[in-house]
């Protein structure tokens, strides 16, 4: 059987030592602030995650830009040049059009290799939502198992997985379009803080809002209470946006109620922060329905 590697973005906020575990490649996506570009490493190497925090807190706006044809081409080459083929497992095409232009590279590249596989897989997910399918994939090849089992597993599953977030800050729902202004302003003034999730399209929606930090938190283990699937034998992920503690709360929450194999937690990289701004959190598990 041809090997292959399994290759994603930096939008799966995966460790940097979890991504040398698992043997994935990771393509970094850009962020920056104003004339200033960097790229999203893992480890992020171009700009300290607290620093970039800390900018974002102070009121300074980072864009971001999608993986075009030609990036995903200068990566994917120099694995099929090794013999390697390839499986893509990609950032929601319902948030970037990341996957779409993977697909223009996957077709380029069969043309030039028509001996070569591509498989691209749309995770329909966003942060460590997109690394916990790509976890799981990576330690299915891991076992043994063939490119089209995984990228099969992948499509199979990729709808079980729950995305559950609460953001701190209003005003970057506001900037999105996900609220109002005045839905933002009203909602600063009251302490309110939305519950989302990402729905079936890989789209993030709004579910409901709560009053107060701590009841927002608690609402994301409550979600999960009622979804998850047989937690015993589950990783569970958690990313945020530079707030551990709050953080550490809910994964003890999850650990004290739940028989849950481990919970991992890690940053929301820049990409995923832009968006997000400081104090976001997110957790991501298998259940039922999203």
């Amino acid at each position: 059987m041809k090997d292959y590697t399994i290759v994603t973005e930096s939008t799966t906020d995966l460790p940097q030592d979890l991504v040398n575990e698992l043997e994935i490649e990771i393509i970094p996506m850009t962020f920056g602030f104003e004339n200033e570009s960097y790229l999203n490493y893992p480890d992020f190497r171009e700009m300290d995650i607290h620093k970039f925090y800390e900018r974002i807190k102070k009121g300074e706006r980072s864009t971001t830009a999608l993986v075009n044809s030609k990036k995903f081409e200068e990566y994917f080459e120099p694995i099929i040049k090794s013999g390697n083929d390839i499986l893509y497992i990609g950032f929601s095409s319902g948030l970037s059009g990341t996957y779409s232009a993977s697909l223009i590279a996957a077709e380029e590249l069969k043309q030039k290799y028509p001996d070569s596989k591509i498989i691209c897989v749309d995770t329909l997910a966003a942060s460590m939502g997109e690394g916990l399918l790509v976890y799981y994939a990576a330690k299915l090849k891991q076992q043994g198992k063939s490119m089209d089992e995984v990228s099969q597993w992948v499509l199979d599953n990729r709808l079980s997985l729950c995305q559950w977030f609460t953001v701190d800050d209003l005003n970057h729902l506001k900037r999105g379009g996900r609220v109002s202004p005045m839905a933002a302003t009203l909602g600063s003034a009251l302490n309110v803080k939305p519950i989302l999730h990402t729905d079936n399209g890989g789209y993030l929606v709004p579910v409901h809002n709560v009053r107060g930090r701590k009841k927002s938190i608690v609402a994301l283990f409550e979600h999960m209470e009622e979804l998850c699937t047989a937690p015993d034998g589950q990783t569970i992920f958690i990313s945020h946006a530079d707030c551990l503690e709050e953080t550490e709360y809910l994964a003890e929450l999850i650990k004290e109620k739940l028989p849950v194999k481990e919970v991992i937690l890690n940053f929301m990289g820049p990409v995923i922060g832009s968006h997000t701004g400081q104090g976001a959190i997110s957790l991501f598990f298998l259940g039922k329905e999203r």
